[in-house]
């Protein structure tokens, strides 16, 4: 008598677009870009691969999605703010917590600049920069000064604690190393790096980054 096969398991909901991107962002958050194929998404969602080349063109197409997503769900949530700086500075901050959530992200931005995730930060920057009063001709600087910041040194921190997770470094430690090695630098030639060697220990990268956002807002108002 033949012996009966177990069926596959199969998707009990309907697979849509929403929901590979969803399972995408997923498995970018736990194994990184490396980890984000094809085969894998399947395998996660339980589906064949035809089945989510129906909803997405191409690998490329779904990293651009899944970064839209968490970009849209970030400058796209209601922020009530009394003035645009004080609603830039909290954008700022909301795209600097994003981007340590969600790693990959900001090494995505900078691969798409001109696609839907860029221009939806830039537009929601560029009209509380109008909204401050800065002349036509000094908006795009203003604006890409800003976004830069954003970009550069919030995707500089994801980037960081991403690598000290693969290597296993406390950060704590790591930073009482770098401290302890700027304070035994050569007084004559590095008197700066000692002098805030103490602080390194202790920075709140946050906070630092918030800082930067003010130095950067006072420019503008000035």
């Amino acid at each position: 008598m033949a012996k009966s096969r177990r069926s596959p398991q199969r998707r009990k909901e309907a697979l849509s677009r929403e929901s590979i991107i969803g399972a995408s962002i997923e498995l970018l958050d736990s194994t990184g870009e490396a980890g984000l194929t094809f085969s894998a998404l399947s395998e996660h969602l339980a589906t064949g691969a035809g089945a989510i080349y129906w909803h997405i063109a191409n690998r490329n197409d779904l990293l651009v999605a899944a970064c839209d997503a968490i970009i849209a769900r970030t400058m796209g949530e209601h922020v009530v703010r009394a003035t645009p700086r004080e609603t830039i500075r909290e954008l700022a901050t909301r795209m600097f917590d994003a981007m340590d959530a969600h790693p990959w992200v900001g090494a995505v931005l900078v691969r798409v600049a001109g696609q839907l995730p860029m221009v939806r930060i830039f537009e929601r920057i560029g009209q509380q920069v109008r909204a401050l009063g800065v002349p036509g001709d000094k908006q795009w600087v203003a604006v890409s000064a800003i976004l830069n910041y954003i970009l550069g040194v919030g995707g500089q921190n994801a980037a960081n604690a991403q690598f000290a997770s693969v290597q296993g470094l406390d950060r704590a430690k790591f930073l009482d190393e770098v401290s302890t090695a700027w304070s035994q630098l050569a007084p004559d030639q590095y008197p700066f790096a000692r002098s805030v060697a103490g602080h390194m220990r202790t920075h709140d990268d946050r906070v630092d980054f918030i800082a930067g956002i003010d130095l950067i807002l006072n420019g503008i108002r000035s």
